[in-house]
């Protein structure tokens, strides 16, 4: 029975990570290049890094998807002149900035 209780304690507290993924982005870029040009300059940086990236496309923004086996996907998103990027993994930015961080900046 305390087994029981104590699974029934802590099950909520193991379901509030995944409630609480933040929508904000872990990082905001200004660039002067076109959504298009600047996706065609981040998409070779990541696949030199071994990095399996996908491409979609809108009337107005490009938004890049790198897909994780561990953690919730990357995603790299260039509106106008605005780049946003939302990082889930667990360990984002906490030794220095990822592989899609520093191409992000690289092609600015």
């Amino acid at each position: 029975m305390k087994k029981l209780t104590r699974l029934a304690l802590f099950a909520p507290l193991l379901l509030v990570g995944c409630a609480s993924t933040p929508n904000d982005p872990t990082l905001t870029l200004q660039t002067k290049k076109a959504p298009e040009d600047y996706a065609q300059c981040v998409l070779p940086k990541l696949h030199e890094g071994a990095l399996h990236a996908t491409v979609s496309e809108t009337s107005r923004s490009y938004r890049i998807v790198v897909s994780s086996k561990v953690a919730a996907n990357d995603v790299l998103e260039a509106y106008k002149g605005k780049v946003f990027l939302y990082e889930r993994t667990l360990l984002a930015s906490t030794f220095g900035p990822s592989r899609l961080e520093r191409a992000a900046q690289e092609c600015l």
